[in-house]
């Protein structure tokens, strides 16, 4: 004669599993699913400063662009000249109201990716690994490798020749500057310091996709096609 095995409680057996035995699992799966999909996958920051505008919105009126940041495309390659990326601080980077830090359920929430997380940079590549980087032509222009490259996502393109340098980027670095280019502390404020500026590859979190919030600035990011005839 057959027997059926009885498992304990609360997991298997006859009595049911109490209500909140099975919505404490839910929300520790909800949480552990989150924190996957951020490591890998997604992840959101709002952007602290000026520094993008007009791409990316940070203090007009109060309102900060909250971005979605995808990293499968750094899965099997470095940033491409033209992206926009978030990186951790190299540095001294952060301005104090940057790097404001969140209250305990804020930062429990942003480990989880289930809150917009602060504390990081966000700017466009301009030269990557080898790159000489020059400012500026006669007409105001970066040059890369020589070639003078037209920037119409910069804010005020009079702006970046107020700032002349010329530098070659090392390997496994980046050279990163912001579209307002009059209100950015980007590489060129930071040349004179420790790390020239450069930003390490590592220290990339991942390429800025998508702006979801406020609703009227949503929009998807495209790659400026000015720098493809460098490659």
């Amino acid at each position: 004669m057959r027997t059926s095995v009885r498992w304990p409680w609360p997991w298997w057996g006859s009595r049911p599993t109490p209500l909140w035995v099975e919505a404490g699992v839910l929300v520790l799966v909800a949480v552990l699913l989150s924190v996957a999909v951020k490591a890998l996958f997604l992840q959101t920051f709002y952007v602290p400063s000026e520094s993008m505008e007009p791409t990316l919105t940070g203090h007009d009126d109060g309102i900060q662009d909250r971005i979605v940041v995808q990293k499968v495309s750094y899965w099997g390659r470095d940033p491409h000249r033209g992206e926009v990326v978030v990186f951790r601080d190299p540095g001294g980077w952060l301005r104090t109201e940057e790097a404001a830090r969140p209250n305990t359920a804020q930062r429990l929430l942003a480990t989880a990716g289930l809150y917009p997380s602060g504390g990081h940079l966000v700017k466009r590549v301009i030269g990557v690994g080898g790159d000489r980087v020059q400012c500026c032509d006669t007409q105001g222009r970066i040059e890369i490798n020589g070639l003078p490259i037209e920037e119409d996502y910069v804010l005020d393109p009079e702006a970046t020749a107020r700032s002349p340098f010329d530098v070659t980027v090392p390997e496994g670095y980046l050279w990163v500057m912001g579209d307002n280019r009059a209100n950015s502390a980007d590489s060129r404020a930071h040349a004179s310091e420790p790390g020239d500026g450069f930003v390490p590859v590592d220290m990339v979190v991942g390429k800025v996709a998508f702006v979801v919030w406020p609703w009227d600035d949503r929009a998807v990011l495209e790659d400026p096609e000015v720098f493809d005839s460098l490659d």
